[in-house]
């Protein structure tokens, strides 16, 4: 039986639940995760393609296993246009990509510690799994089945925050000196419902927590995996990606819908690599896309990393420059200047602000002073929580060296 994509669901505004578990950095970054040969690689391999084709010098990947790939939004693209300036910098997304984790990694198998501190440094998830059938492409377990390899991903990092909340456990009972001390009822709630939610295979993630919970869980248990948000990317052939059916699609729903939530991209490795490599040839690429109309999943993907991380960004916008600066969504004015350079925070005045909406309906060349003129550019102080897409000019002043620390 077949399953057609599901349609598309209604974006929430605002952060997810489980960013709040998450590190407030401007620099976080996204792990790319599977089971061997569900075309994990591949992808990540694509993105960095992607990403160097679209660089104006020569490398954008750090390493073999590391790259940043540009975030596409129309709206830096208008503001490239109307100013055209020589430096152009697009929002990036970081991408690791981390080795192929089998049955047994939380006891060490396979390469199995090694893959659980590589995903403990990233900040969010690419769960990649296999929904496509190719006897030239081995699968680790001889068959494919999606929600077992989903339930295998979930049970060896749910096995691995056991572990982990064990020991932290007993950290804090040997710190009450022979009963001297007493645990919080909040952190003894937290750790036997962490504990409940793991053994019974569910990420911490998944449950209702209260802030006052969730404080205590950063601060008492910083380093577990599965309070990373995910995103679930369906590797599909590329016959069913075309005609928009396979057969593992609603199964795989369900089980994410049951084991956490998380956004689904259906997607095919095998009809990218093609579109890829048919980039300069618009006929042949329209011929290749036929009547299904499809189009690539990559964007997607690197966008909703990008918002599951609760990263947005704001723009500078000059002749000589057009820029994107990422930061933490809830950031202030301030700190939005300090991404910039710590002298722009220090030494803070105001900022100059005018939402990208109101410039763009009202500016009719690259200036601001059609802006000003309907009173939409705006003078915000430090309280001032920065919005996505926000174009602002700091104005700062700074006399005195900075205090050394």
């Amino acid at each position: 039986r077949f399953v057609t994509m599901a349609p598309k669901r209604k974006e929430e505004a605002g952060p997810t639940l489980v960013a709040r578990f998450g590190r407030v950095k401007n620099n976080l970054k996204m792990g790319v995760v599977g089971l061997p040969n569900v075309g994990k690689s591949s992808l990540f391999n694509l993105l960095t393609q992607q990403a160097v084709a679209a660089e104006n010098f020569p490398f954008c990947t750090i390493d073999p296993s590391e790259a940043r790939c540009p975030v596409p939004d129309e709206r830096y693209d208008y503001l490239c246009k109307m100013w055209n300036p020589p430096s152009q910098y697009p929002a990036y997304l970081w991408c690791t990509d981390i080795a192929g984790l089998v049955r047994g990694a939380s006891e060490g198998a396979g390469l199995g510690n090694a893959f659980l501190s590589h995903i403990q440094a990233v900040d969010g998830i690419y769960h990649v799994v296999r929904a496509f059938d190719d006897d030239e492409v081995v699968h680790v377990d001889d068959s494919v089945d999606a929600v077992r390899d989903l339930e295998t991903i979930q049970y060896e990092l749910c096995r691995k925050d056991l572990t982990y909340v064990d020991s932290q456990e007993q950290i804090e009972k040997k710190g009450l000196q022979g009963g001297k001390f007493k645990l919080s009822e909040n952190f003894l709630f937290c750790f036997a419902k962490v504990r409940e939610l793991l053994e019974a295979s569910k990420p911490v993630r998944d449950h209702d927590w209260n802030a006052e919970q969730v404080t205590m869980i950063r601060e008492k248990l910083p380093a577990l995996l599965t309070t990373k948000p995910v995103v679930y990317l369906v590797n599909m052939s590329a016959a069913d990606y075309a005609r928009k059916k396979n057969k593992w699609l609603a199964r795989v729903r369900k089980w994410v819908d049951e084991h956490g939530g998380g956004t689904m991209i259906p997607f095919s490795i095998e009809w990218e690599q093609k579109a890829w490599a048919l980039r300069d040839d618009e006929a042949k690429l329209a011929e290749y896309v036929g009547e299904s109309g499809c189009k690539s999943a990559l964007p997607k993907m690197v966008v909703t990393g990008y918002k599951e991380l609760n990263l947005i960004y704001f723009f500078t916008a000059g002749e000589k420059e057009v820029r994107c600066w990422t930061m933490y969504n809830g950031g202030l004015a301030p700190q939005a200047a300090g991404v910039i350079h710590s002298d722009f925070e220090r030494g803070f005045i105001k900022a100059e602000v005018v939402a990208f909406d109101d410039f763009k309906a009202i500016s009719t060349s690259a200036s601001m002073a059609e802006v000003k003129a309907a009173g939409k550019y705006r003078q915000e102080g430090k309280a001032y929580v920065v919005k996505d897409g926000d174009i602002i000019h700091f104005m700062f002043n700074v006399t005195a060296p900075a205090k050394k620390k």
